[in-house]
């Protein structure tokens, strides 16, 4: 523990005085290059379907889509994570293994568009293509069967893979589905498509404006493979499972009622980490500026500072065109 000089000699105003001051002096900075944009793609829209609960996010078609990866890549933007909404849903959510699916299609387009400039990753869960909106199969009970779902896992892994994807992100919170999607990469000769865990992955309260973007058909609650909100040490049993299974990145979510435990998981590893700053954190900011209440951009970089602060080396945010364009 250092000693410092009490008052009047010691003054830690004095590293406040200007802009200038204050930014050589800052202990963290966000950078371009760390911010990953979340972009949503439907299939048969002939335009660009806004989500009411999220101003300035769309669900895109297939051009627009393109155009966003171009603008991120000129902004410096780090990556893109893709999710699809598909026409068509059933109870095995089979457009999401389907080679021809909009998420595959839409990892094809951009991987033309940018190539390697723009680290592509996709979505690896089932609920966004099933017609029960879950992110599994369910059994007989109605119960998402975690070992028939890892089946599922493994056949999308292939898909997105084949499509060109640099990162996949398995994010339904099945036990076992990193070492499973790990195995049928490698098995498919696709050893150098990266996982991105989403290892602490709660049941939380703001889900709900992603739930627009992406047309979920959700029936229930995901409360019985999601996180329990009230538990933390039990993120530190996923990420020791992830690691051991073989994740490259791993990921805490939602971001801001969870900096504890972004923390906690950040001191405990030496890989990535990554946070997701969800819908339901972009769309209080976005609610609260739009009546007057906060000063729009400032709560922007402040939020996302303190995920970076947290022990955060990538996040997943709505604004990353935009911030990165104010960082540059």
């Amino acid at each position: 523990m250092s000693t410092y000089g009490s008052f009047p000699a010691g003054r830690p105003r004095r590293l406040r005085t200007t802009p200038a001051m204050r930014r050589m002096v800052a202990e963290h900075r966000l950078h371009p290059a760390e911010l990953i944009l979340p972009a949503f793609v439907r299939e048969g829209i002939a335009e660009p379907v806004p989500v009411s609960s999220m101003p300035g996010v769309v669900q895109h078609t297939r051009d627009t889509l393109r155009k966003a990866a171009v603008e991120a890549v000129e902004a410096g933007v780090g990556g893109i994570m893709l999710f699809g909404v598909p026409e068509h849903k059933d109870a095995l959510g089979s457009a999401g293994t389907d080679p021809d699916g909009i998420l595959q299609v839409a990892i094809r387009d951009v991987k033309a568009e940018v190539g390697d400039e723009l680290i592509v990753m996709s979505d690896l869960c089932l609920d966004e293509f099933t017609d029960h909106g879950h992110c599994g199969v369910l059994d007989a009970a109605g119960r998402v069967d975690n070992d028939a779902t890892l089946e599922r896992y493994a056949e999308m892994a292939r898909v997105q893979a084949d499509a060109g994807v640099h990162v996949v992100g398995p994010s339904g919170m099945m036990d076992g589905q990193v070492g499973v999607v790990r195995a049928a990469l490698d098995a498919a000769g696709h050893q150098d498509v990266s996982i991105l865990a989403y290892t602490a992955k709660y049941s939380s309260a703001f889900y709900g404006p992603f739930r627009e973007a992406v047309a979920s058909s959700l029936q229930g609650d995901r409360k019985t493979y999601q996180q329990d909100p009230a538990n933390a040490r039990e993120s530190l049993r996923e990420l020791a499972l992830d690691l051991a299974e073989g994740a490259d990145m791993v990921m805490v979510k939602p971001a801001l009622p969870y900096l504890d435990v972004l923390h906690r998981v950040a001191e405990s590893v030496d890989v990535p980490v990554a946070a997701y700053q969800i819908s339901g954190e972009y769309a209080m900011v976005e609610a609260a500026a739009a009546n007057g209440w906060i000063d729009r951009d400032a709560a922007i970089l402040e939020t996302l500072t303190s995920i970076k602060r947290a022990g955060a080396n990538m996040i997943l945010t709505y604004w990353a065109t935009e911030v990165a364009q104010r960082l540059r």
